[in-house]
């Protein structure tokens, strides 16, 4: 049966929530996916900075299949030794106190937010407070994390959303100064904003955020969902910025491909206590057996030892992309392997046009092009993704 048949049948049932490129995926294997067609394509998407392993690493598989057969699911009324593996590992490795496992880094966000408003309520004794958020940031589709997304475009079909939530500008501190009150409880914000164009934040900025946190009793969150788990050549971003979080979000290549995520705090921002915050199958005995395997695995194959290689050579290439294109490139930022090209043009057109060469590519925004390769992309990947991506520019003629 041919791709139409899996679409059609799809589109039978299916919520009509997304615009899907006509492809039908069949598998994948290290850097590249395979439609149902045979065709085969170079992906530097990564299922959206998930699949950092890229497809078909052994010792992953080999974890998950392996916990399947044991034991995939148990309440959280009780223990299960993947999980406390897995907490034990990520609380390690990211210097953080305490974990929550969620399913999704949306979920991750709404934690994050009840950890705030506790914290604060604990404090005085008062529902009133603020969270204080930035423009143009995406932290999700549900009611709370859309709630602090700085962009109305996406807000405005659902309010009322949850009160009590002010935007302030990105990597502009007095703008932030000029929202804090005696209410604020919180300021959340990505240490790289993703959807809003691969934006890092300036290290005095959040350096500058942190000491405001500091002095008036507020809640740092970071949302490291996209930018977290070594796609920008640290675990964490935040880690390049000499700060630490009283909150993080984290997803995405935390599980590599399984619905799985978390927030953690320090110990002085454990507010939550038993019978504020649940889930049912969050931080299960499958998802966090992929965890613990991922955090191994990145440790034994020197994950972001390659990213820091690769993300040098990718910016060094699309450095030299951009002075080739001026007209069409008007700027390129990111860090480690998370990066952006501006453009003059529709980012969806050359998306497109370079799909049809075998390469996948996706948008942050109208006009730019993120790259989140599998962290394990070598130099001779990033070579082949410049020379289809050069054709296609060449070809606009411009």
């Amino acid at each position: 049966m041919d791709k139409k048949y899996y679409i059609d049948k799809a589109e039978g049932a299916l919520l009509h929530t997304y615009n899907r490129y006509q492809k039908v995926w069949d598998h994948g294997e290290g850097v590249y996916l395979y439609d149902t067609d045979g065709g085969k394509y170079l992906d530097f998407v990564a299922g959206i900075a998930v699949f950092a392993l890229g497809y078909g690493n052994e010792k992953y598989n080999k974890a998950i299949v392996s916990q399947a057969e044991k034991l995939l699911h148990t309440s959280n009324y009780y223990y299960s030794v993947p999980m406390a593996e897995a907490a034990e590992k990520i609380t390690k490795a990211s210097g953080m106190d305490r974990v929550f496992f969620t399913n999704s880094g949306a979920e991750a966000v709404e934690g994050a937010l009840k950890t705030a408003r506790r914290y604060y309520y604990n404090k005085t004794g008062k529902a009133d407070s603020e969270i204080i958020a930035m423009d143009h940031s995406f932290h999700g589709r549900t009611m709370g994390a859309l709630s602090v997304t700085g962009k109305e475009a996406y807000r405005a079909p659902f309010e009322p959303l949850i009160g009590g939530v002010v935007f302030a500008t990105f990597n502009d501190l007095e703008s932030v100064k000029a929202k804090i009150s005696d209410k604020t409880c919180a300021i959340i914000m990505e240490t790289v904003q993703g959807e809003g164009g691969i934006y890092p934040a300036t290290k005095e900025f959040l350096q500058g955020v942190r000491k405001l946190c500091d002095e008036h009793d507020i809640l740092l969150i970071l949302d490291e969902i996209q930018c977290g788990m070594g796609r920008t050549g640290t675990l964490y971003a935040f880690e390049q910025y000499g700060v630490k979080p009283d909150v993080l979000t984290t997803a995405k290549a935390l599980g590599c491909g399984v619905p799985v995520g978390a927030f953690l705090t320090t110990e002085k921002a454990a507010a939550l206590v038993p019978g504020d915050h649940g889930s049912t199958y969050g931080g299960n005995p499958l998802v966090t057996a992929a965890v613990s395997a991922v955090l191994d695995i990145f440790e034994e194959e020197k994950i972001i030892g390659n990213v820091k290689q690769s993300g040098a050579y990718l910016f060094e290439k699309l450095e030299e992309l951009k002075a080739k294109f001026p007209n069409v490139i008007k700027a390129h930022r990111g860090l480690g392997l998370m990066q952006g090209i501006e453009l003059s043009v529709s980012a969806r057109d050359i998306i497109n046009k370079a799909m049809k060469n075998g390469l996948l590519l996706i948008n942050a925004g109208d006009t730019v092009i993120r790259f989140v390769p599998p962290l394990v992309v070598s130099k001779a990947d990033i070579d082949a993704m410049i020379g289809i991506l050069s054709g296609v520019l060449e070809g606009l003629n411009l």
